[in-house]
């Protein structure tokens, strides 16, 4: 038995009895969310398809409270667990509340009738989704965000202590995917639930959950909290990222640096510099960047896209060393840009290297 609600211990998963993922072991509270990432074909649906008991485990064991997975009847587990998978469900003439309805089953009699707060329950699961305009829709005849959605509101409506979702966020819109991650968050808090899930958008994951699992190749390989996680080393070899950058700041991922020799210098500052950098990057031109402050935001994309980059300190001002630094890369250019940052104290310097640019002869571009 677990001192956790939701545990695993040596659990191995795969089909046909062969392990393809071994050596799982997971610890979880209510009121957590875990996510599992990890590139595509890695294992994550196999994975949630095991802890739910859609597929028998190859060794190990799951716990859920003071039970084991294969201790529990399938009433028992559909009241503790409600489960969206990818795989689509095939219906005939069943609207979208229909759906939803079922999740109230496990708490039915044998006629599967639904009592005043069962439909009151149905109701409200529908309006936690934005769902109502479809509700009486034919769910065979909706698109697959909408069915996201609905099949979101059938695991609320189930009550459950553990939600498993396996990429809920795929076909979904910006708007919608917000919407989702936030209604998760909000059961997670509120409910003191746990949630289980997977994601392709890391830049999600890390600000969704609690616990980050990282899956490749046979084997977890790693478990931790998002701030332990996402770093640029781990998720470039999570992903084996090789074109482009994995930038731990935004959580997200930049394209690969222009190459060639540098004959422009970009002087920015103050996040003016970021939306310059990309268009050099889809231009294809190689370019320098300073002189940039290491708390600076634009530092952080020059560093993934500038073939180099002039930088100083945090909070401190631009010292001769990085000046010269930068004049010396301006003397190689033809072009200076200026992003129309602001000069004041710690970056007064940059100002004198504009009039150094001008005075030599240096093309200006003022972006």
């Amino acid at each position: 038995m677990s001192d956790y609600y939701f545990s695993t211990k040596d659990l191995s998963v795969g089909y046909n009895g062969k392990a393809l993922i071994t050596d799982i072991n997971v610890e979880l509270n209510k009121g957590q969310i875990m996510t599992l990432i990890g590139p595509n074909g890695s294992g994550k649906s196999t994975i949630l398809k095991s802890i739910s008991n859609h597929l028998r485990t190859i060794a190990g064991t799951v716990f859920i409270g003071d039970s084991t997975l294969h201790d529990m009847s399938y009433k028992d587990l559909s009241v503790k667990m409600a489960v969206v998978l990818t795989e689509r469900i095939k219906v005939e003439l069943m609207t979208c509340r229909d759906i939803v309805a079922t999740g109230r089953y496990p708490y039915t009699g044998r006629l599967g009738l639904l009592t005043d707060e069962d439909n009151k329950k149905v109701d409200a699961a529908i309006k936690l989704v934005n769902a109502e305009e479809i509700a009486e829709r034919d769910f065979a005849a909706i698109s697959d965000g909408q069915r996201q959605r609905v099949m979101l509101a059938r695991a609320i409506c189930q009550e459950p202590e553990i939600i498993i979702l396996d990429e809920p966020t795929s076909f979904l819109d910006i708007k919608h995917k917000l919407e989702l991650l936030d209604i998760l968050r909000r059961m997670v808090e509120e409910q003191n639930i746990v949630v289980i899930m997977s994601l392709h958008e890391i830049d999600l994951a890390q600000k969704v959950s609690d616990i980050i699992m990282c899956v490749k190749g046979d084997h977890v390989t790693s478990l931790g909290t998002p701030r332990e996680i996402f770093t640029k080393d781990n998720i470039t070899a999570l992903y084996d990222i090789n074109k482009g950058n994995y930038n731990m700041f935004f959580g997200s991922v930049e394209l690969p640096r222009p190459e060639g020799v540098p004959e422009t210098f970009i002087i920015a500052g103050n996040g003016t510099g970021i939306d310059i950098f990309r268009e050099y990057q889809k231009k294809k031109v190689p370019f320098y960047a300073g002189v940039l402050h290491t708390n600076d935001l634009d530092y952080q994309v020059a560093c993934d896209l500038a073939m180099e980059v002039v930088s100083v300190p945090a909070f401190e001002e631009i010292d001769n060393e990085a000046y010269e630094k930068a004049k010396a890369l301006i003397d190689k250019c033809k072009t200076v840009v200026y992003t129309g940052v602001a000069f004041g104290t710690a970056n007064r310097l940059n100002k004198d290297l504009l009039e150094y640019a001008k005075g030599n002869g240096k093309e200006i571009l003022n972006l």
